[in-house]
């Protein structure tokens, strides 16, 4: 039987949020599709559409149960992780000479979107069971940071800078969120600027490329600094109010490549301008402070961090994003959350904002049940 008191205290705020920005995206999706309609628009634009109710259900089924039991299942789930990611590497499917993809049957996923939910998990319940306001050092930190290098290694052989990079953001802000001391922060800022020039010369020559351009963008206009000029001239033609919908020139004419994957952004911005693009960052700014406020509510210490590392897949995922569409970060291939093209990314999202859903709810159940027994 259900819990009555989970439908009374459902986060239908957080509900309509998501329902709000799918139908921003698919309505986005099928301007960014609609040029390429006789080869192959139209499905990708009904695909998305699956795995939008997909997602859905999966958000609606991961509400259902106590989250407290995943604190159980959150080795488990990081040794699958490691697992899968060790599969892709062993006989993944090769895709634009990266190797990412695992494929059962008619079905394809990236394990690493996985990954990501799984170290998050792993290190709510490190932290979960280690309370008390004392702050970490770094020799306290040395498990942890066995459990985040596992599987970046496995991400950056794919090879998947941008994936790796990303892991590494939420995880340091999780281990930031539960108080480290200020000078093994130094340390570990002053550890990595060191070994710079090393992991610089370990990078692929297109991940190298990659950085050189975000430097200087004028320097290979045609190869490397195409995406990114072509880019910022479709945000920059969209001016205030847009071209209109269905009438991006830079989108229509095909000058703005992964248009409905890692550049949607461009697309709202060509046909919506800057009105439509800063509507779209309100709706997550408000999305980032509502999960906030759920981690400030949290009444357990698992379900704090958790949470708190939710929105921070959340927040660096847009922030990485938008920012690197803009010309403001590298192109590191990080789609933007909830809103461009891709079914593993999506389910994963749409999972993992139902366990946020699912910590708001039970805070309130928690308060219930201490009010009887008062």
């Amino acid at each position: 039987m259900i819990d009555r008191r989970l439908i009374k205290n459902f986060d239908w705020v957080l509900l309509l949020v998501l329902l709000l920005l799918a139908g921003i995206s698919l309505l986005n999706l099928y301007s960014a599709t609609y040029a390429i309609r006789d080869v192959g628009g139209d499905k990708i634009f009904v695909k998305q559409i699956y795995w939008f109710l997909i997602g859905f259900t999966v958000l609606l089924a991961v509400t259902t149960f106590n989250y407290y039991k995943l604190e159980q299942l959150a080795f488990p789930a990081y040794l699958l992780s490691v697992f899968l990611l060790i599969a892709v590497l062993m006989g993944g499917k090769v895709t634009s000479g990266s190797q990412r993809w695992l494929s059962l049957g008619p079905v394809s996923f990236q394990p690493s979107e996985f990954a990501k939910i799984a170290v998050v998990l792993v290190l709510a319940k490190f932290f979960g069971e280690r309370g008390g306001n004392r702050a970490y050092r770094l020799r306290d930190l040395w498990q942890p940071f066995i459990l985040i290098m596992i599987p970046c290694v496995l991400i950056l052989k794919e090879p998947d800078l941008g994936s790796a990079l990303f892991m590494g953001l939420v995880s340091f802000s999780m281990i930031l969120f539960v108080k480290v001391h200020w000078k093994s922060i130094l340390i570990f800022l002053f550890s990595g600027m060191a070994a710079a020039p090393l992991i610089w010369f370990r990078l692929k020559e297109y991940q190298q490329m990659r950085i050189l351009t975000f430097l200087r963008p004028d320097m290979d206009p045609l190869g490397a600094g195409y995406h990114i000029n072509q880019s910022k001239i479709a945000i920059g033609s969209g001016c205030l109010w847009g071209k209109g919908f269905l009438n991006g020139t830079q989108t229509r004419l095909h000058f703005l490549p992964e248009q409905h994957t890692d550049f949607a952004f461009s697309v709202l911005a060509e046909e919506w301008g800057m009105v439509g693009a800063v509507a779209l960052l309100m709706i997550y700014l408000f999305m980032i402070f509502w999960g906030l406020n759920i981690v400030k509510s949290s009444k357990d210490r698992f379900g704090a961090v958790l949470a708190f590392g939710i929105v921070a897949v959340i927040f660096w995922q847009v922030v990485i994003n938008v920012g690197m569409v803009t010309g403001l970060l590298p192109v590191v291939g990080i789609p933007l959350i909830l809103f461009s093209y891709g079914g593993s990314s999506l389910v994963t999202t749409m999972g993992v904002v139902g366990l946020l859903m699912n910590i708001s709810m039970r805070r309130f159940m928690f308060q219930e049940d201490q009010e009887k027994l008062l």
